[in-house]
């Protein structure tokens, strides 16, 4: 069994005759949450209190390998802890009002802390960062070339996810290299947006079709290639369930064709 698999404080969950639904992999969670994040908060060793973290907002860009990229001064503290030592992490949560799951509880959202050396980026390779970097920060033109500004990258050793209460674990620096973000994680809060608003019915249904779960008021809370959550009041009081798609999507348009093929199949049974 992989770290990934880990579950604490909730521990394995009651046993049930029910099939697991699949889920990315804490891997693939991990890059997408980094991958849709923009700000993160960088921890550096503090040169001035030795042995202590040195905290900082952070932007980033993002390589093909997730490797985080950024773009520093040598006149800020945290560069010039990483000179002194490249040792750092960076923490990326996910908004409230892009995961509504956590019910306004921010240890309810998804975070992720990716360690590792954050060391110059080598000369050559620098016009590449710079186009990545000027694709997520279009401002950061006005001051890329200032001679005291710099690109550097976090060489990835190891990675803690925690997808909300009772879901945590470490995911291998290798399974985060190779994994992807998810296809659905740009359109992610559209779909989520479309089907609470002009949807509920069809989500109380679907509860109850595919998840067995008799509900008054359903809500999507999240969404991938693989299915999506739903958040269910019923009589016994708020629920939540996962569903899983009849097959893996590799699109929006996908999504949405298997969602009314779903609707379709749930008002056909008895």
């Amino acid at each position: 069994m992989s770290s990934s698999s880990t579950r604490k404080h909730a521990g394995p969950g009651p046993a049930s005759d029910q099939p697991a639904v699949p889920e990315p992999s804490f891997s693939e969670r991990a890059r997408t949450l980094v991958y849709l994040g923009r700000i993160g908060s960088l921890s550096t060793l503090s040169r001035k209190q030795p042995g202590f973290p040195f905290g900082s907002v952070m932007p980033y860009g993002l390589d093909a390998g997730g490797r985080p990229i950024f773009l520093i001064s040598s006149m800020a503290m945290h560069t010039q802890n990483l000179q002194a030592d490249p040792r750092a992490s960076l923490l990326v949560t996910q908004t409230l009002t892009t995961q509504p799951d956590a019910s306004g509880d921010p240890l309810g959202a998804s975070r992720v802390t990716v360690v590792g050396n954050v060391l110059t980026i080598p000369k050559a390779e620098v016009p590449d960062a710079r186009q990545l970097y000027l694709q997520r920060y279009a401002n950061s033109k006005y001051w890329v070339d200032f001679e005291d500004f710099a690109f550097y990258r976090m060489d990835v050793l190891d990675v803690y996810y925690v997808g909300g209460f009772g879901v945590m674990g470490w995911v291998l620096a290798s399974d985060y290299d190779g994994a992807q973000p998810d296809p659905l994680a740009d359109a992610a809060a559209g779909i989520i947006e479309h089907m609470n608003t002009d949807h509920k019915d069809a989500l109380v249904l679907l509860a109850q079709a595919f998840a067995r779960i008799e509900a008054q008021e359903a809500a999507m809370t999240a969404v991938d290639r693989l299915g999506f959550h739903v958040r269910l009041k019923t009589q016994d009081g708020m629920k939540g369930a996962r569903i899983a798609f009849l097959r893996e999507v590799t699109n929006p348009r996908e999504a949405r064709k298997v969602l009314v093929e779903m609707v379709q199949q749930a008002r056909q049974r008895p």
